[in-house]
């Protein structure tokens, strides 16, 4: 009998979904921990805050390079074992990066960090997408999507708040326990596969696995859904690395914790999230991803005021509509290829994705150091435009509305 997926509202569905929760946390909670700590950093080791920031492009490297042999690794093993074992990798190392003497060893660890966190993006959409059927595809991926905000918010917002008076280790080791936790849960809650069997047990699996990979890359939808994650990855990574940076100086001035407090912000794109997988389910996801990327463009102008409150509403609106983007988007890349490269499409997704979050993140510090916020803000809005430029070249025909 065929598998057609885990209905909505059953126990196996609610156990995928809050499983991949708890993935999303154990993933992007270190991913993103030093973050909130990048000033602190900046002024222990008397460094820029564009060489502060490849603590956090170290891993996002790390990450880009590793999806793609990922996506090899879970069609040969599966789904679930695959990410386990990057992420209980990614916690010890988490455990470890905090004992580094400098910098360089700093970034090596975070680099290694990377590439065992690359497991979960690698799979985890074409896990939900065989998993689940596909009317209700782009509205699971919408509720991972989430889980990943809350993961990124929790990374912050801990890794800051220890980290204001016990210094930047701390910050990372607080985040490294929650993550093991997290990876406790995610082991014991989700589901066996049963829409895919690894290559293992298939006679047929190793001739074919490049030939999967190079599909989705003869595609214009997908090379077109990869530029959404490379673009919009890069500006929302670099808003968040350097926003800290100038609102602790004047005319804000504010201190360290009110900045990790902002944070929070992250709770837009937890909301948003499943909330554009749902109308993307229903209206269709290219209107939807237009939509998304231009309240990501106002929210971004918004935050030229010199006006406090202002500049909240647009991190705001800016983080909603990354989040909402990246939600159609990612989830749009494995449901529109082949059922064979359902994984390589998605793991080349996340390779654009974080190679945007590791090149931006570190280049945007450039323009912020020796610009102006006016000229930062000015390229993350182009940014956003290219973005919307190539979806409506190449993503209009292919919305198919409902899949």
């Amino acid at each position: 009998m065929t598998f057609t997926g885990h209905i909505p509202g059953s126990p196996a569905y609610r156990r995928l979904i809050v499983g991949l929760f708890f993935a999303g946390i154990a993933t992007f909670a270190q991913l993103y921990s030093p973050q909130a700590v990048l000033p602190h950093l900046s002024s222990n080791l008397g460094i820029t805050p564009a060489t502060a920031a490849l603590a956090v492009s170290a891993a996002t490297l790390g990450l880009a390079a590793a999806v793609v042999p990922w996506s090899m690794v879970a069609d040969r093993i599966g789904r679930v074992p695959a990410m386990g074992i990057g992420i209980l990798t990614a916690t010890a190392l988490g455990f470890l990066a905090p004992f580094s003497t400098g910098m360089e060893m700093l970034l090596a660890l975070r680099l290694l960090e990377g590439v065992a966190l690359g497991a979960v993006p690698a799979v985890a959409l074409a896990y939900l997408s065989e998993e689940v059927s596909a009317r209700d595809a782009a509205t699971a991926a919408g509720s991972y999507i989430a889980g990943t905000t809350v993961g990124g918010l929790l990374g912050r917002v801990l890794s800051g708040l220890a980290g204001e008076p016990w210094g930047w280790r701390a910050g990372i080791w607080t985040v490294a326990g929650v993550c093991a936790v997290a990876a406790v849960l995610f082991l014991w809650l989700t589901p066996k596969a049963q829409g895919f069997v690894p290559g293992r047990f298939r006679h047929d699996a190793s001739p074919r696995m490049l030939a999967r990979l190079a599909m989705p890359l003869r595609s214009a939808t997908q090379l077109a859904l990869y530029m959404q994650g490379f673009l919009l990855m890069g500006a929302f990574v670099a808003v968040y690395n350097y926003l800290g940076f100038h609102l602790i100086d004047a005319p804000f001035a504010l201190p360290g914790w009110v900045v990790t407090l902002l944070f929070l912000a992250y709770l837009a794109g937890t909301v948003s999230s499943p909330t554009a997988g749902a109308l993307a389910s229903r209206f269709g996801r290219y209107p939807v991803l237009l939509a998304s990327i231009a309240v990501m463009a106002v929210g971004a102008l918004a935050m030229l005021s010199q006006v406090l409150f202002a500049v909240i509403v647009g991190l705001l609106l800016f983080t909603a509509g990354f989040f909402g983007a990246h939600a159609v988007a990612s989830g749009w890349a494995p449901a529109a290829a082949a059922s064979d490269s359902r994984a390589q499409a998605s793991s080349l997704y996340y390779f654009g994705y974080y190679a945007g979050s590791s090149l931006f993140g570190w280049a945007l510090g450039i323009v912020f150091g020796r610009a102006d916020w006016a000229w930062f803000v000015a390229v993350i809005v182009a940014m956003c435009a290219v973005s919307a430029a190539l979806a409506a070249r190449a993503l209009r025909q292919a919305s198919t509305g409902r899949v």
